[in-house]
């Protein structure tokens, strides 16, 4: 879906949301490799968990052509850490799905 920056929203089609979890495996392997770290920051942390932000945006954008919306707007992100020992993360993503002017 472009930027529509600037365009007017003619109708507001419902809410949209998208799901995605990254599972336990990925914070062992990411926490036990020091390597990884590059200025402080975990880099295959980093990647699986823009990995999964992608994802979830995904779902929501087709669930949003399937309502025949051109846009989303109000785009939101939550993160929650879930599981038995907190060995899974979940992102979602929802925002309000529109017909553009």
């Amino acid at each position: 879906m472009p930027n529509g920056e600037g365009a007017r929203v003619d109708k507001f089609l419902g809410v949209v949301n998208g799901e995605a979890i990254i599972g336990a495996n990925i914070f062992r392997d990411m926490f036990s490799s020091i390597r990884d770290v590059v200025g402080g920051r975990a880099g295959g942390y980093e990647r699986a968990l823009s990995g999964a932000r992608d994802a979830a945006l995904e779902d929501m954008m087709s669930a949003a052509k399937e309502l025949g919306a051109d846009g989303i707007v109000g785009i939101d992100f939550d993160y929650e850490v879930l599981g038995e020992n907190n060995g899974m993360m979940m992102v979602t993503v929802s925002g309000t799905a529109v017909k553009m002017a």
